[in-house]
């Protein structure tokens, strides 16, 4: 079985406070780059998982999210790193949009991403982590029966949303790499 590195994108791989128009406004945080090659050296699948309500609430459509992803692989690829799936959740329960209204398995803290992406590439979660910044991406992870990093980019856990106690913290994706390839299984 595959071990990957379930990644939030929003906070963690780029700068949350930005509202990204255009695929070219991407901002990627300092240190991701190195982070994403040294995730993929160490034999984990580096995949993303998001939320993405602004396509339910009609901001942005798909094909704009789906520019923007991909631009970040082609950035990734740029510097050796790759992204070995991206997976979002458009839904809202108080999407503008009707068919995006509903409550679904796949937004976060819900696992139906993460269970999909477990299937496609036969992980295996208990070798497995996820990191991102908010309760929500901890929560999802511990669920999902992964180890969990909160990186203190983005909201930092201060959201506050969900009690959970992530299994590590991380000044930032970097750092959470660093915890992973001290904590990861030796095969």
């Amino acid at each position: 079985m595959n071990k990957a590195v379930f990644l939030d994108r929003d906070g963690t791989i780029n700068n949350n406070n930005d509202i990204i128009d255009k695929p070219k406004e991407l901002r990627i945080l300092p240190g991701v780059l190195s982070a994403v090659k040294k995730i993929n050296h160490l034999g984990f699948l580096a995949v993303i998982i998001t939320n993405q309500a602004v396509i339910g609430k009609g901001s942005w459509k798909k094909k704009e999210v789906d520019r923007v992803h991909a631009m970040l692989v082609r950035k990734m690829k740029k510097h050796g790193a790759k992204i070995d799936a991206i997976y979002y959740c458009p839904h809202h329960p108080e999407a503008k949009l009707k068919r995006y209204r509903l409550e679904c398995d796949c937004r976060r803290p819900n696992i139906g991403l993460l269970l999909r992406a477990m299937r496609r590439f036969h992980i295996d979660p208990r070798e497995s982590f996820s990191v991102g910044d908010m309760t929500r991406d901890i929560l999802a992870g511990k669920r999902a029966g992964t180890k969990t990093i909160l990186v203190k980019t983005g909201f930092a856990g201060k959201d506050k949303k969900y009690r959970v106690e992530p299994d590590f913290i991380a000044k930032d994706l970097l750092a959470a790499v660093k915890i992973i390839e001290k904590n990861a299984r030796k095969n």
